[in-house]
């Protein structure tokens, strides 16, 4: 079964086109993670998805309902997690979370019983209490995800979900989603410019400059550059180096920043020839197996920036 499907989408801001034809589908049970620059569309995408604003042309599905000409019941089966906080900082995690039910038309044993699950699956009961302004970033973000759970919807959709957090809170927050997915089955999707967010994810959409470049396993999308990454710190400009490096080796290399960067199988054995032929040329040269930053370098022609 489909929990997402994402069909030819396209939308316009005046003259500029922030997607053009993007089309992906999402499995239920699975974890899929859109990953991409901020400019890229990842912020215009999540707000289709979300029923926020609707689309210039193509289509989103969840669990088979438009989300255009049907969003009130498309909401009622996704929970949405903002990058800006979206709870009270003023009230407890209990009135954040009762208030959250009361939208969804939960009333009575059956929200008390809601209220004690997602407190009890997010280690917030001891601190149930306590005003969500007194937590730190990982416990207020424990709570956003806490209230978008609260229905039970069999879809979770987060926008730059670890936004602001330190590394510890940001591993805690991957486990929790995780967890989620293997425990309860449900369907997360997550916008990301952080490649360990794309790591943990069952599958990969690279989307840069309004557009799908690449979408796969985060294994299958490594394995197809097919080789090893070498990397070359020209002493003098890079530029220059890369003619010497065809003119004289008859290599084609990228240069990403201030290096060259080559896709080349068993690279370790070039190096020698490397040296050799480009004496004084060459400051640094590393050799190291593809990672997703270099997928998304391969397939965008440009570097993902942190």
């Amino acid at each position: 079964m489909t929990a997402l499907e994402v069909t030819d989408l396209r939308h316009r801001y005046g003259a500029r086109e922030s997607l053009r034809g993007v089309g992906f589908s999402v499995a239920e049970g699975d974890l899929f993670a859109l990953l991409g620059p901020n400019g890229g569309g990842k912020s215009t995408l999540f707000r289709i998805i979300s029923t926020l604003m609707a689309p210039s042309s193509g289509t989103v599905e969840v669990c088979g309902i438009d989300v255009v000409s049907r969003p009130a019941e498309a909401r009622r089966r996704m929970g949405v997690v903002f990058q800006s906080p979206a709870v009270d900082p003023w009230l407890t995690v209990l009135e954040n979370l009762r208030h959250h039910g009361y939208l969804y038309a939960m009333s009575g044993p059956a929200l008390l019983r809601g209220i004690e699950r997602a407190l009890e699956r997010f280690g917030l009961t001891p601190r149930a209490n306590d005003r969500v302004g007194t937590l730190s970033g990982g416990l207020r973000r424990r709570v956003e995800l806490a209230k978008a759970l609260l229905p039970e919807p069999p879809l979770l959709v987060l926008d730059e979900p670890t936004s602001g957090l330190d590394p510890t809170a940001r591993r805690e927050l991957l486990q929790e989603l995780r967890r989620l997915k293997e425990d309860a089955g449900t369907t997360v999707v997550l916008t990301t410019h952080l490649m360990e967010e794309a790591a943990v994810s069952d599958r990969v959409g690279i989307l840069h400059e309004g557009q799908l470049a690449a979408i796969g396993t985060p294994t299958d999308l490594v394995d197809a550059i097919g080789g090893d990454i070498l990397t070359i710190q020209a002493i003098g400009h890079p530029a220059n180096l890369r003619e010497l490096l065809r003119a004289r080796l008859g290599v084609e290399a990228t240069i990403v920043g201030a290096e060259l960067r080559i896709e080349r199988k068993r690279a370790h054995e070039f190096v020698p020839a490397l040296i050799e032929a480009l004496p004084g040329q060459v400051a640094r040269v590393s050799v190291g197996r593809p990672t997703l930053d270099d997928v998304f370098m391969h397939t965008t022609g440009a570097r993902l920036e942190p």
